[in-house]
């Protein structure tokens, strides 16, 4: 087992195929860093939530689910707009680590490139659990509860979060409309 992991996403919102990813990560290392990626966007259609409000879904849901927080690390990380850079910001800003934890094939690309270990964790129900379906069946009024646990259910409710997201929605569409 490793010492330290790292698992990147902007968990907009984090939904059940995210959390069983950090445990399955948790498996392969004793510490495990999760970075927020993205941390400077919110109110935006592909990015409804403030890096607060993604922490909030995050430790709530790891709460809700017993995996243990002692062993997780939450670190915001704001977007750098020269993407090779970008990994080497990321080690300015989180502990040191020994693997990354992606199934984005961009990301594996700027670790791998580095030398850096790069796992993919197995990818559960891919078409129902990513964070675009959520927020489409969302905006859509379709039934999402299910994507997400029921601590970030209430998050999203208690924010007026369907509200930002149609309003989001409507103003991306008006702006498509208008070119």
């Amino acid at each position: 087992m490793l010492n330290n992991g790292v698992f990147i996403g902007r968990f907009q919102p984090i939904h059940l195929g995210h959390l069983e990813a950090i445990k399955f990560a948790l498996t392969c290392v004793k510490d495990l860093t999760i970075v927020i990626g993205s941390a400077q966007k919110s109110h935006e259609l592909r990015n409804p939530f403030t890096s607060g409000e993604r922490i909030e879904m995050i430790r709530s849901s790891l709460k809700e689910l017993k995996i243990s927080i002692e062993r997780v690390t939450l670190i915001p990380v704001p977007d750098v707009d020269i993407h090779y850079l970008w990994t080497y910001n990321l080690d300015l800003l989180i502990p040191k680590y020994q693997v990354v934890f992606t199934n984005d094939p961009f990301t594996s690309l700027l670790f791998a490139e580095r030398g850096t270990k790069v796992i993919q964790p197995p990818l559960i129900k891919r078409t129902d659990l990513s964070a675009t379906e959520v927020r489409n069946r969302i905006v859509n009024d379709r039934y999402w509860k299910k994507l997400v646990t029921l601590s970030t259910y209430k998050i999203i409710k208690k924010i007026d979060g369907t509200k930002r997201l149609k309003t989001l929605n409507l103003k991306h569409h008006e702006k498509l409309d208008s070119h």
